[in-house]
């Protein structure tokens, strides 16, 4: 009997392994593309995608942002965009800023305000240089008291501009009405504690004059002596929980070097703080 004329091949095994890897890594490339969002290009300090800025306030914002950039290298850019593609707004944030780059690379200095009117989200991403100064507590402290408000009576202007007249204030050292609004409200306790060691000082006080007039035998004492008074501590072992770090002083800078306006090299770890209104 004559053999076929066509024998299918059959494969080594470790070449179907190879070839299955293969074609796992390309589908698996192929999802994560389709899944990343849709970041806008970096066109410049403002990136308008939803179209919420009015002229005036455009032209003033840059004018802020680029004194910033040449006074102190740090690069401070606002963008608004037209969705979230389904994402949260720490992850978008912290993508966009690390898509674009914003800082240098050796002092990631670069700051992220973005606003997401359709979901009616913001978030200022702080880069891992400027986080000891521009701090989650401030960051949230600027969005809930000085944009919020104007968001929620629709002047997106003039909130996104108050909200980066805050940040320049904070990083430019000039932060302490900001310290003031993110300290935590005094407790009860706090305010009472002053009074209640006022009054146990003068109880020990009332005691040990009640005891110095008594007689010298008398029967109270004639075991042990006079009296073993133990004061309390003093306010200054109390502790006071330390004080709010203070912003740092502006640094002298050539604006960058960036010649045209772009990303640096800069990247965030996800510090700053996020809000909605």
């Amino acid at each position: 009997m004559n053999a076929p004329a066509f024998a299918p091949r059959i494969l080594a095994p470790r070449t179907l392994a190879l070839r299955g890897c293969l074609v796992f890594v390309f589908c698996l490339l192929a999802a994560l593309a389709l899944a990343a969002p849709n970041y806008p290009a970096l066109t410049g300090r403002i990136v308008d995608q939803a179209g919420v800025i009015p002229e005036a306030t455009r032209a003033s914002l840059l004018t802020k942002l680029k004194d910033l950039e040449d006074k102190s290298s740090i690069q401070l850019v606002v963008a608004t965009i037209k969705t979230l593609d389904g994402y949260d707004i720490e992850t978008y944030a912290n993508g966009l800023f690390r898509f674009w780059k914003l800082g240098e690379a050796k002092k990631n200095n670069g700051v992220l305000f973005l606003v997401a009117p359709s979901e009616r989200k913001m978030r200022i991403e702080v880069g891992y240089g400027l986080e000891g100064t521009l701090t989650d507590a401030l960051s949230k402290v600027i969005l809930a008291s000085a944009v919020a408000p104007k968001f929620k009576a629709g002047d997106y202007g003039a909130g996104i501009e108050r909200g980066v007249e805050g940040i320049i204030e904070i990083l430019s050292g000039d932060s302490a009405e900001w310290v003031k609004k993110a300290a935590p409200a005094p407790s009860v306790v706090d305010e009472l504690l002053p009074l209640l060691i006022f009054a146990l000082f003068v109880f020990i006080f009332i005691m040990m004059a009640r005891s110095a007039g008594r007689p010298k035998d008398y029967r109270h004492y004639r075991r042990g002596g006079p009296p073993i008074v133990i004061l309390p501590p003093s306010r200054g072992d109390w502790g006071d929980g330390g004080s709010f770090g203070g912003g740092s002083s502006w640094g002298g800078g050539d604006g960058g070097g960036f010649d045209s306006f772009s990303g640096g090299g800069g990247s965030s770890g996800g510090g700053g703080a996020s809000g909605d209104w």
